[in-house]
């Protein structure tokens, strides 16, 4: 495996992207799953929905909102104390989708929001190349790794970058930041007001837990982010999968410095999304409904574990590598177990099918 041509997209791989299309349309009505007496499954969703998911990509709205405005104030002025300030607001921005990258279904999947938004690392010698000449088409499934995070993360903030920005002909670069950020706004704005106008209810009503459900999804999504925390979060830049060769320029965040942050924020949200932030009406609560309370148990105290280890290791990543292994390995071991623990015990005891593929054979 040649991990310098991997592209760590957020996303599933388009055709499961189709193939969970096609179920969520075709499925629908009561449950068909293990049997939880009492346990209302439509309340479940409907928690989900409106306090967690809903909200979570509106907040994503607001701070890339505030990003570009950031932004902008710096393309005006590029100097060092406007790029502190907009890597603040970047931060910010980022961490705020790592509320919502669980949620890479619906709305968010019809329109790759995750792969857009998050494929890393960037391809910079491409982005440079459309920096160049001026012209490129962001809408095309092609161009996942020159837009979003990773992207402004290396145009902005890159060692050379504001020498860029300062130099003699800034202008094409001032612009494929502007049009990076107006294409985020496009895409979160239009998840929003799709789970607001129709999603919201289709996700309620279907209460199975069958392929394309909801329930299903958010399985297969728990199990899905877990990987992508053992894999390209953690795990590849570690040199996990590549013989123990290390590729600090790959990690989530890089050039920013962020991507233990980024690391730690997505697994305390998965543990959020897993509890329905503690309200009564979660994945943990159905199944306590289902009789295995100690296996939801268990995984809020590996949670809980994982996020301790994660928290042990400072940013910058690219540099814990070298000096911090033996807390970057503590943490990755607690990543498998809650892993294995979502992928397996969970979908088991909740009947449901992990249907995505994983990124190593795991």
């Amino acid at each position: 495996m040649n991990i310098n041509r991997i592209k760590y997209g957020m996303g599933v791989t388009i055709l499961a992207i189709t193939v969970f299309i096609v179920a969520c349309s075709k499925k629908s009505g009561t449950d068909n799953g293990p049997k939880a007496d009492g346990f209302d499954k439509a309340g479940m969703l409907t928690n989900y929905a409106d306090n967690l998911i809903i909200p979570a990509y509106m907040g994503l709205q607001d701070q890339i909102t505030q990003l570009e405005t950031t932004a902008n104030t710096f393309l005006a002025t590029p100097n060092a104390d406007n790029q502190q300030t907009l890597k603040v607001a970047f931060k910010t921005a980022y961490l705020q989708y790592e509320q919502v990258s669980v949620n890479q279904f619906g709305p968010s999947e019809r329109v790759l929001l995750n792969n857009f938004l998050n494929t890393f690392p960037a391809d910079n010698a491409v982005i440079d190349g459309n920096i160049t000449r001026g012209t490129y088409d962001l809408t095309q499934n092609s161009t996942i790794d020159q837009q979003g995070f990773p992207s402004l993360d290396y145009v902005l903030f890159a060692p050379d970058a504001l020498a860029k920005f300062s130099g003699s002909s800034p202008a094409n670069r001032k612009k494929y930041v502007q049009d990076l950020l107006a294409r985020m706004k496009t895409l979160t704005g239009g998840v929003v007001t799709t789970w607001k106008n129709t999603y919201k209810a289709e996700f309620i009503q279907n209460t199975r837990s069958d392929a394309g459900s909801p329930i299903a999804f958010l399985i297969n999504q728990f199990a899905y982010e877990m990987d992508q925390m053992k894999g390209p979060r953690i795990g590849w830049p570690f040199g996990k999968q590549s013989g123990g060769v290390q590729y600090p320029d790959k990690t989530e965040g890089y050039h920013a410095g962020i991507s233990v942050s980024l690391a730690v924020a997505n697994l305390t949200n998965l543990k959020k999304m897993f509890t329905g932030n503690n309200s009564g009406k979660g994945m943990s609560d159905y199944l306590v409904a289902l009789n295995k309370k100690p296996l939801s148990d268990d995984v809020i105290k590996q949670f809980d574990l994982a996020i301790v280890k994660l928290n042990a290791i400072p940013d910058p990543f690219s540099t814990a590598l070298a000096n911090k292994k033996t807390e970057i390995e503590a943490a990755y071991r607690e990543i498998q177990i809650l892993l294995t623990l979502i992928k397996t015990d969970v979908a088991s005891a909740t009947g449901v099918r992990i249907t995505y593929q994983d990124t190593d054979g795991d």
